[in-house]
């Protein structure tokens, strides 16, 4: 506050500092909070760039001058005051600030959010990298910038940061009008199904009331190695979407036309033409867009999920085999995520490795994986890297190449808007994107590992799922979701339920994938919706269980289509029994599922695997480490297993339920979670190339 006070070019920033109170319930300021200790980026607008944002809303009518004399209500200078000091700034609590060096990469979100609750991105200049603007459209001075203060660092900038508040369906509209966007021809798509109030939604006011009110209250602290975690629930409830769309310039080179004169019904056209949606059993192709079975309705939600997912976190690196989170951002081996979008039920792929070269979406290549053509014999590697080979289409498809996938392209490559969204974010894609018979056999022809947080739109939507801000010592790293309320939609919790989840950056990473995990304590019972198979056949359902706490419990599992009605699913499942003990408080027995170290030679570590398999349990993969940036993985830790949980025929395009129920009386006991694996009887039980050890 002293450095801001001494530089007359900051006088009118100072001065909104001491007037805007840091919350609506404080009547502390702003100003106050930067005079303390504390870890604050600070983006300073120079009076030069407060004076030219007057200008702005001078000329859209909203102000009568360019001055603060110009507001005629105290409300909206209030709120207008709130705007330019909020959004300017992030506090880190205990980690550090922003220096120049820590800010993200080129079009990526900073970890924590401003004093808006909005997340800034940082671009960087196509020819001069060192010219960085925040969310596009506010330089930071060159020259004054990466000011290291006491209490953090002060960067400033040439424009006021004040994002829209305006929501994806109020974009839509506007783009839908606006071809410049070069989304003109997806908006008029989304609008013909009706979707645009959907999207508008933005923050649960149930509740932001009842938080306020302590309608909701905070769970126990959650002890968990030995380390005290507060037991805190959410702050706020926001909705959020991800759209993938496609530019006006790939609809005017398919069809032929200006962007301006593509109709709704051109692109139906187009679609039914195609034949993409042919082995989708009741497709429809009138003019009812908004029915969940016509054509386009399909084409444009699979296009959208109901959660706000950064560029940053499409894809969630952090522990996977030769990559280290706190020094590299530079892929390794492939990651993938998965989740049911819009509409009909059906799974979107995002993934990145080294080779892919950025992210992509519904992307299959072949993987070194030491087996069929990848063999012992074959001389290749079996280090899961790419081959550069990619399997032979299986159904009809957009395109003969349709296997390596749609690209998600930056907003400078792809010429398109990249205006900051209040309650969501859309990324251009280089090619149509549609859930093809093709797309749905390759799905179904690979192991599908699903992170439990990806069935949980509200843990991203609320900045909760891959807080990149955690990994710092003395952050909290876990939250609490409350039983008296529906947080998360997917979830029913019952009484005697306390659900937790928690961070493993904190502490350098647990042994989880994406180095986090789900703790459920107490005589629990909860239910969770999960996502749909790509297509019709037999599957096994798997858990991925870590036995290394003692404190784990027993569970019985229900299965099926219906939450209402859903028979048990064999005999309870023992999360104290890993590959080679059972852990029972403070006794240690041995196990007998067969579990032993891989030795490198494939017959014998096949025999493992046949083993544990009649046992019910598999070893866990090789795809991910025991520490950040080691080569230990996971799958030579005998205390994380896999558990085949359910063995059953499933259909596409549907929901199911399953549901876990403690059958300890103890509400000490923890059950554990991590992630979910489905996975085809065509990879699982292949006579020919058995399933490989990633």
């Amino acid at each position: 506050m002293q450095y801001l006070e001494d530089k007359e070019y900051y006088s009118e920033y100072v001065r909104l500092l001491g007037r805007v109170p840091v919350s609506s319930i404080s009547k502390t300021t702003v100003k106050q909070l930067l005079s303390a200790r504390g870890h604050y980026t600070v983006f300073a607008p120079t009076n030069d760039a407060v004076y030219a944002y007057l200008d702005t809303l001078c000329a859209k009518g909203l102000i009568s001058e360019p001055t603060w004399d110009g507001f005629t209500d105290e409300n909206d200078l209030d709120s207008i005051q709130k705007v330019i000091v909020y959004n300017s700034i992030l506090d880190s609590g205990d980690q550090a600030a922003y220096d120049i060096a820590d800010f993200p990469d080129n079009e990526h979100e900073f970890g924590l959010t401003n004093m808006n609750d909005r997340k800034l991105r940082v671009f960087y200049g196509i020819t001069d990298p060192d010219s960085i603007t925040i969310n596009g459209n506010v330089p930071v001075s060159k020259k004054n910038r990466g000011i290291i203060l006491i209490n953090g660092f002060i960067h400033q900038v040439e424009a006021v940061i004040a994002p829209s508040n305006d929501r994806l369906g109020e974009f839509i509209t506007y783009w839908s009008r606006h071809s410049e966007s070069g989304y003109s021809i997806m908006s008029r798509l989304i609008m013909a199904c009706g979707l645009v109030d959907t999207l508008n939604a933005f923050r649960d006011e149930t509740w932001e009331r009842l938080y306020l009110t302590g309608g909701v209250e905070d769970l126990p602290p959650h002890t968990s190695f030995n380390t005290s975690q507060p037991g805190s629930i959410p702050e706020h409830r926001f909705y959020g979407f991800t759209l993938f769309a496609e530019t006006d310039r790939l609809w005017e080179e398919t069809l032929g036309k200006p962007a301006e004169e593509i109709s709704v019904k051109d692109v139906c056209d187009f679609l039914r033409e195609s034949g993409f949606f042919n082995h989708m059993e009741g497709t429809v192709y009138d003019d009812d867009y908004s029915n969940e079975k016509n054509v386009l309705n399909q084409f444009v939600t699979y296009h959208l999920l109901n959660q706000r997912i950064g560029r940053e976190k499409l894809v969630v690196h952090y522990n996977e085999l030769g990559f280290n989170y706190t020094n590299s951002t530079n892929p390794t081996i492939p990651i993938m995520d998965y989740y049911q979008t819009m509409g009909i039920p059906r799974l979107l792929k995002t993934y990145e490795s080294r080779e892919s070269k950025g992210i992509f979406l519904n992307r299959f290549p072949l993987l070194r994986n030491g087996r069929g053509q990848f063999g012992p014999s074959s001389g290749v590697p079996n280090d899961y890297h790419e081959s550069g080979l990619f399997p032979s289409l299986s159904g009809a498809s957009t395109r003969p190449d349709e296997n390596e996938g749609v690209r998600v392209l930056t907003y400078s490559e792809s010429g398109t808007d990249a205006s900051s969204v209040a309650n969501g974010i859309v990324y251009p894609i280089d090619n149509f994107l549609v859930c093809t018979e093709n797309v749905c056999n390759q799905l179904a022809n690979q192991r599908i590992r699903i992170d439990a947080g990806c069935l949980m739109p509200e843990l991203m939507n609320n900045d909760i799922r891959a807080h990149r801000a955690y990994y710092a010592s003395g952050a909290d790293n876990s939250r609490a979701i409350p039983t008296n309320y529906p947080y998360i939609e997917n979830i029913e919790l019952y009484e005697g339920t306390r659900f937790y989840y928690l961070q493993g950056y904190l502490c350098g990473g647990f042994y989880n994938l994406q180095g986090d995990e789900y703790n459920i304590i107490g005589c629990y019972d909860f239910t969770m919706k999960l996502p749909p198979v790509p297509r019709a056949g037999q599957y096994e359902i798997r858990f991925g269980v870590a036995t290394g706490s003692r404190v784990r419990s027993m569970a019985q599992v229900y299965f099926g289509s219906s939450k209402d009605m859903m028979p048990a699913a064999g005999i309870p499942m023992d999360l104290r029994l890993g590959g080679k003990e059972k852990r029972v408080g403070s006794i240690t027995l041995a196990s007998n599922v067969g579990w032993e170290e891989d030795n490198g030679d494939d017959e014998h570590d096949d025999n493992i695997t046949k083993r544990m398999r009649t046992k019910g349990f598999m070893k866990a993969p090789n795809s991910w480490t025991t520490q950040l940036g080691g080569n230990m993985t996971v799958r030579t830790q005998h205390v994380m297993t896999r558990r085949i949980m359910v063995s059953t025929y499933l259909y596409p395009f549907r929901n199911y339920y399953i549901r876990f129920k403690s059958v300890l009386d103890d509400e000490n006991k923890e059950f554990f979670m991590d992630y979910f694996e489905y996975v085809a009887k065509e990879v699982y039980d292949n006579p020919e190339v058995p399933e490989d050890i990633w």
